[in-house]
């Protein structure tokens, strides 16, 4: 090996070793708690500070220091967050995107603290931990590494962190201090934080934002192993921080070469975007917090009256607050971008910065003349194309999302941030003195902050206008429940496209506005750390509530104005560490719908029992009845155990049909291929003659196919009408009358909110939705789940109604009384067949009870 391949396959180890490090602690706290901890840099980067506040400032001795930041200070921090911070959370089910919230906070309260303690300036002098590099950190990583294998496979802890992952809940009923796991997770976590952090700190540039990003980078051997499996995580690190290392001997010529230079100094981030957007995804599962994402009431007629007055006064400020405030409007568009993408759809967006950077680019690139292949544009002009060209970017992060969900969602676009701010954002053409001019007739500060405002208003007349409407209740049902959404008709795929396309021009619109304000294009003002506080601010403030957009624009600019800076961040952090436990910000109304005392809900059943065939609506069919919806050959393996195996089933238009079967005999299977939720790998689904067997669940809600779930799905963020709205407005027949119909039917109060209803009570309310639009088949998933015995009945009686009017019903019940009074045909389904059929009276006497 020649003396530069040796150099650099040891420079190459050390910062795999370090990243191994970071892999370790990720996947430790992981499967200890089942959290992602977005924390993990900003723990690293204290424990750096600290060190060196005590060895450079402080004259501590090395050794003394370092057992006190490593042995004491780390997992002291991580056994304090998990004791205020994600013990509640873990206790309530650790819902991902809850902790996803919960960990972000901590991380911008950690570099809020930093900035505030520090400042923003890097430092050189952070003391050497381990010398003799690489070996001294292999070394230590590969230590750890052994040391968290042989305690997780051969000890009593090992195996008691085993079953709190699989199942906390069964944990502790077998006599598991869960809490003990979980904290000893934690402590260790942040240890290997820590320990990160002081082994990186003389090699990199130590500052609050660098430090952080920099470990969080590597998250991706994590994700690559699948947050469980040390070796891999250890030996992606190491070879990806020796290929790293080798890259920077290539040379190329020509356009090769600024592209080779960024991938060979960045390719912990390519492995990021590939584990994000490529990898299966960690943690799918998971929306957004209800203290984030319930629909508030808008703010009233007073607020923002007081709003606008405060918007104003600027206008009549001079000098440096003029141009201060000049950036508040600014922000508050890109803040707006979350309100429609995080508040409206409830989409985990970690990288909108990216698009407010690539916004403020375009246009400072086009306003100066130096954007590739065109002219010099006027600035207005510019601002326009840079919107323009940065709109149809935002299908980077629309393509994951969908497919993604929560966490892994949140991933994905906060490596799509980290990935445009290392390679646009990072080069030297971004950084190389960009000042455009203003517009023309808007060169004053104070002309330039009225057009500001302008569009600010715009813009949030715009955004205003998704809360309401048939889109605002389907942005609302995709927030809710995507699945339920799309059951109920919503084209969830491509509203989510667009919302990411609007999010993406309004982040460009405040960028390039910034840009423009303050006469010069700033890489670092769209860090993806900076993405990460204006995320965190506006889940504080009201995700859903373009007043705290506002707010948060405001408080950002105004709370670091002047000062040394940091204060923005600690006050917002410490906010959404709350937001995450659940803990709701009153920056918001009541609930609509809901007055501060809520009437108690009712029960009336009678109108269950009115003839359906009134209920139908008069509106022109868009196509005539099919015959029957008919599932033919189907066949459906999961990990190569065949769960349906040629089942064919057919449900007659007016009839009622029902599978039976025990638990696991392929039941629920079969309905998802029905509903259009489950693509079999063989075999048709037929409606009428048409072939439905690729369309999804929403293009067969439109055709007539109608469903509701086993687990109820109803819209919490909805009233009852809202939610019957939603059947009416995305299903086969577009009908006004049909909520009026619909809750006179079911003897519902359409404007209660749907939180907290009996059971009984949401039930109606889901069958309400699905019989909005009209269907020609009804697929009902165990439907007297939760009823009692007259609403049991009255159910029958029901759904009986139906049938007679024209609708095929699929029932899959376990009830079977209820099977043999209402079903004309019986299905029994076993291991994935249907092993015999016929009338109640001839199937169900020779059926077994199911398990």
């Amino acid at each position: 090996m020649s003396s530069l391949s040796y150099d650099l396959t040891l420079a190459g180890l050390s910062v795999g070793a370090a990243a191994a490090l970071t892999g370790i602690g990720l996947i430790v706290t992981y499967r200890a708690t089942g959290v992602l901890n977005f924390a993990h840099g900003a723990v690293a980067m204290i424990c750096a500070y600290l060190l060196r506040q005590l060895v450079v400032v402080w004259e501590v001795p090395l050794w003394a220091a370092a057992a006190l930041v490593l042995l004491v200070v780390a997992p002291g921090l991580g056994l304090a967050l998990e004791r205020w911070v994600f013990r509640p959370l873990a206790r309530t089910g650790n819902d991902p995107a809850r902790t996803l919230v919960a960990s972000i906070g901590v991380f911008v309260l950690l570099v809020g603290a930093a900035t505030l303690l520090w400042g923003t300036g890097a430092q050189e002098d952070a003391p050497r931990l381990i010398p003799g590099e690489p070996w001294g950190q292999l070394a230590t990583a590969c230590a750890v590494g052994v040391a968290v294998w042989a305690v997780t496979r051969w000890t009593r802890f090992g195996g008691e962190l085993r079953a709190v992952v699989d199942n906390r809940r069964l944990a502790v009923l077998g006599g598991i201090d869960a809490d003990r796991v979980a904290a000893a997770g934690w402590a260790f976590g942040t240890f290997t934080a820590g320990l990160t952090g002081v082994l990186l700190a003389p090699y990199v540039r130590l500052d609050p934002y660098g430090l952080p990003l920099l470990v969080m980078e590597v998250v991706a051997v994590a994700v690559a192993a699948g947050m469980r499996r040390l070796g891999v995580a250890v030996g992606a690190a190491l070879a990806i921080g020796v290929a790293q290392s080798q890259l920077t001997r290539l040379h190329p010529r020509g356009w090769a070469e600024p592209l080779v230079q960024a991938v060979g100094a960045n390719l912990f981030v390519v492995a990021l975007l590939v584990a994000a957007l490529v990898l299966p995804g960690v943690g799918g599962k998971g929306a957004l917090p209800t203290t984030v994402t319930r629909r508030t009431r808008a703010a009233p007629p007073g607020a923002w009256l007081v709003a606008g007055v405060l918007f104003l006064l600027p206008l009549g400020f001079a000098g440096s607050d003029l141009r201060t405030s000049i950036q508040v409007p600014a922000l508050a568009l890109i803040l707006l971008s979350l309100v429609v993408v995080t508040g409206r759809a409830g989409q985990l967006a970690l990288g909108q910065g990216a698009f407010a950077g690539l916004g403020a680019l375009f246009a400072a690139l086009l306003a100066t003349g130096r954007f590739p292949g065109l002219p010099q544009l006027p600035a207005l002009l510019a601002l326009l194309a840079a919107v323009v060209m940065v709109t149809p970017l935002g299908l980077l992060t629309a393509a994951p999302a969908i497919r993604r969900r929560g966490l892994a969602l949140a991933l994905a676009t906060f490596a799509v941030g980290v990935g445009v701010s290392r390679f646009v954002f990072a080069q030297p053409y971004a950084a190389s003195g960009l000042s455009p001019s203003r517009p023309a007739g808007f060169a004053d500060d104070r002309a330039f902050y009225a057009l500001e405002l302008a569009l600010l208003l715009g813009a949030l007349v715009c955004v205003a206008g998704l809360r309401r409407g048939r889109v605002g209740r389907a942005l609302a049902a995709v927030r809710d429940h995507e699945a339920g959404a799309s059951a109920a008709g919503v084209g969830v795929p491509g509203l989510k496209v667009a919302v990411f396309v609007a999010g993406a021009g309004l982040a460009a619109l405040g960028g390039g506005l910034l840009t423009f304000g303050l006469h010069s294009f700033d890489p670092s003002a769209y860090d993806p750390v900076r993405g990460l506080l204006w995320f965190a601010a506006v889940v504080v403030l009201g995700a859903d509530n373009p007043f705290g957009a506002l707010i948060g624009a405001g408080l950002l600019v105004g709370l670091d104005a002047g000062a040394r800076g940091g204060i923005a961040a600690l006050v917002i952090g410490m906010l959404a560490v709350l937001v995450g436990r659940g803990v709701s910000v009153r920056l918001r109304g009541p609930r609509p719908g809901r007055p501060d005392q809520a009437p108690p809900a009712i029960e009336a059943r009678g109108p269950w029992q009115s003839p359906v065939a009134r209920t139908r609506p008069t509106a022109t069919r868009r196509h005539p009845t099919p015959t029957a919806l008919t599932a033919t050959d189907l066949t459906v393996t999961y990990n190569t155990h065949p769960v349906l195996q040629n089942t064919t089933i057919r449900l007659p238009i007016g009839t009622v049909t029902a599978i039976v079967g025990p638990n696991g005999a392929g039941k629920s299977t079969l309905f998802h291929c029905l509903a259009g939720t489950v693509r079999p790998d063989t075999g048709r689904v037929l409606l009428g003659p048409r072939d439905v067997t690729r369309f999804p669940a929403h293009t067969r809600t439109r055709l007539g196919i109608a469903r509701t779930f086993q687990q109820l799905v109803v819209f919490a963020s909805l009233t009852v009408a809202e939610n019957i709205r939603v059947g009416a407005e995305q299903g086969r027949v577009r009908d006004p009358a049909a909520v009026e119909r619909m809750t006179r039917l079911f003897g519902l109060r359409g404007g209660q909110a749907t939180d907290g209803l009996p059971t009984g009570t949401l039930r109606r309310v889901e069958l309400a939705r699905a019989l909005a639009g009209d269907p020609h088949i009804l697929l009902l998933d165990e439907p007297t789940a939760g009823l009692d015995p007259a609403e049991v009945a009255a159910l029958a009686r029901l759904l009986r109604a139906l049938a007679d009017d024209g609708v095929a019903v699929l029932v899959v019940e376990h009830d079977l009384d209820l099977v043999a009074e209402l079903a004309d045909t019986v299905h029994v389904l076993a291991a994935g067949r249907i092993v015999s059929s016929g009338t109640p009276d001839s199937v169900l006497d020779r059926t077994p009870e199911p398990s």
